[in-house]
């Protein structure tokens, strides 16, 4: 069994970064799922119950755009907050 490296950077209430052994990548939570560059995880409300699903290396170009909205949405929710 290998070690296994995760470090999550919070930018904003919803925005982060996640560091690991594979490489850097943004994400964004929210109270139902989260979405990154690499993937989404759904919360189905089942204590300890999450659905994940990665995106394949052809598709994360059009995953890029949308994390991108979601980062720039979420960066505009903070700056009306403040």
């Amino acid at each position: 069994m290998g070690f296994k490296f995760q470090k999550r950077i919070k930018l904003g209430k919803n925005i982060g970064i996640n560091i690991s052994k594979s490489g850097v990548t943004p994400s964004y939570r929210s109270k139902k799922g989260s979405i990154s560059t690499k993937g989404y995880s759904i919360k189905t409300g089942i204590s300890g119950l999450t659905y994940r699903k990665g995106f394949s290396k052809s598709k994360n170009n059009g995953c890029l755009v949308i994390l991108m909205v979601f980062l720039i949405l979420g960066s505009l929710t903070i700056i009306a907050q403040l």
